[in-house]
């Protein structure tokens, strides 16, 4: 009945003859698709009008990618995640604070993508040791590197009243869950993490946890972390999301992947994402680079350390963590030319639990007196002299590339499902927008992605990131492009957020 209604009836936009997979219901044919006030309005095995038309003849039409870890939210930063088919991008591991007045701001800011953005607390505890105000803006937590007393010290009574009320406050204000960017402030205590967690189960929402440790060394290494969370999960009933798994467990990936298959087997609510490189994207400063044996711990010295092109000296290093420990570097933690560290990420990525999430980071560059900033212009495509991690312009279609295609490592369907459903899944029980994302079914939201599965490729280097991805013939957001004809919709801004109800 649906394809014989479909036949009488035109629509805003038909994609004809795609390959359509949806993770959701299996479905994985040549079909047509049609789209009216922003949502699947048909999908029929009959010819379909619209008053748009894309031929989808050998390309796969699937859901939009959705990315729950990014930090890079420009117009330049979502262009980028656009041209590999990314159609909501959430900063969830950090999150923003006063979340009112990010979706404020964001909302008066040209969106191709959706958007949305957890309550950070580490915005709450940098406040509090401050004596602050949160101020919603990346530049907030940069300035924070050079102060440690957020980072390392225990909060007292009063400190962690405050440090709580801040995050609720950004919960009532319809903040997606609660960011626990916890390996930039490891000294917190056991009880304000605790605490978080079951705060996080009265309002039942997620945590989004960088967890406390990234070592390979025991005490205070990656797998202690990772239990810690899995314990509070336990404890709490709280759904703990972990945030990067790869670059979070570094070479005890595989212990800690059992703990959390060990975990999901009793039941306790956690899941999991990781990103396709064998570097992070961080800032100079952070709290895992301190300390006499944090070389040791991490297994990296100065030639690990990416800023712009070139790795760093010793010297550079020093000197940038003493004066500017905010700057934002490449951290290489895994050789991907070394196969025995290639297993070690592909482990994390191809895991049936593990969502891909991008981690991606703002595009800077440097200033005429060799200061770095962070580039928010409307210039397409981006100027020349702007840099970042390849994560940010990526991610999406390296998974495609490698994954896929090139190695075999996984099935495309499988690599849809982790970078659209499952993320779906993830935000769905506690943020009801998502339950019409991450599919290709009748009433969704049209948030789509056509791509040829032979060429979509990742061209982006860790020495010139700038590179948009390839093969991506169109994304459609809320029924309009953003890509089309595998070129940049330059006044697409179909973005809308993606938050849970505002308690007045």
């Amino acid at each position: 009945m649906v394809a014989s209604m479909a036949s009488a009836n035109s629509y805003e936009t038909v994609i004809l003859n795609g390959r359509v997979i949806d993770p959701d219901s299996g479905l994985d044919a040549v079909r047509n698709v049609a789209i009216s006030d922003g949502h699947i309005a048909a999908i029929s095995e009959f010819d379909l009008q619209g008053e748009t038309v894309i031929d989808a003849s050998g390309m796969v039409v699937a859901p939009g990618f959705i990315d729950l870890h990014a930090h890079g939210m420009a117009l330049g930063d979502m262009r980028m995640q656009a041209m590999q088919g990314v159609t909501t991008v959430m900063e969830l591991e950090s999150g923003v604070l006063p979340i009112g007045d990010w979706y404020s701001a964001m909302q008066v800011q040209q969106t191709p993508l959706n958007y949305g953005a957890s309550a950070a607390w580490t915005f709450s505890r940098i406040a509090t040791f401050s004596n602050t105000e949160p101020q919603a803006t990346s530049a907030y937590f940069q300035d924070a590197q050079a102060q440690n007393d957020w980072k390392f010290q225990i909060a007292d009574p009063l400190q962690t009243a405050r440090i709580l009320d801040l995050v609720e406050t950004g919960l009532k204000e319809g903040a997606i869950g609660i960011g626990i960017n916890a390996g930039y402030a490891p000294g917190y205590g056991q009880k304000e993490y605790f605490a978080l967690s079951e705060l996080a189960a009265d309002y039942d929402v997620a945590t989004f946890t960088h967890v406390r440790y990234a070592s390979n060394l025991e005490p205070q290494g990656s797998f202690e972390a990772i239990k810690e969370l899995i314990a509070n999960a336990a404890l709490t009933g709280a759904h703990m999301h972990i945030c990067h798994i790869n670059s979070s467990s570094l070479s005890d990936i595989h212990a800690t992947l059992d703990l959390v298959e060990k975990a999901q087997a009793q039941g306790i609510n956690i899941t999991v994402e990781a990103y396709p490189y064998g570097a992070a994207s961080t800032v100079v400063g952070a709290a895992m680079f301190s300390g006499d044996d944090w070389r040791e711990r991490v297994d990296s010295s100065s030639e690990n350390f990416q800023l712009g092109a070139d790795r760093m000296t010793e010297d550079e290093l020093a000197d940038y963590q003493a004066n500017n420990p905010g700057t934002f570097i490449v951290w290489h933690f895994l050789d991907e030319s070394e196969p025995d560290k290639l297993a070690l990420l592909d482990a994390s990525v191809t895991h049936p639990s593990t969502s891909i999430g991008s981690d991606a980071v703002f595009w800077s560059y440097f200033d005429d007196a060799g200061a770095i900033k962070t580039y928010t212009g409307d210039a397409w495509p981006l100027p020349d002299n702007v840099f970042s991690h390849p994560r940010s312009s990526g991610t999406y279609a390296k998974v495609l590339r490698s994954y896929v295609r090139e190695r075999g490592l996984i099935s495309l369907s499988e690599a849809i499902r982790k970078m659209s459903l499952l993320p779906a899944q993830t935000l769905e029980d506690f943020v009801p927008q998502m339950r019409s994302k991450g599919r290709v079914q009748i009433g969704m939201d049209a948030d789509l992605v056509v791509f040829d599965p032979a060429t979509i490729t990742d061209n982006a280097t860790f020495e010139n990131a700038n590179q948009p991805a390839s093969g991506v013939h169109s994304v459609l957001v809320n029924g309009r492009f953003a890509v089309r004809d595998g070129e940049m919709v330059l006044n697409a801004d179909a973005g809308l957020p993606v938050r849970r109800e505002v308690v007045q």
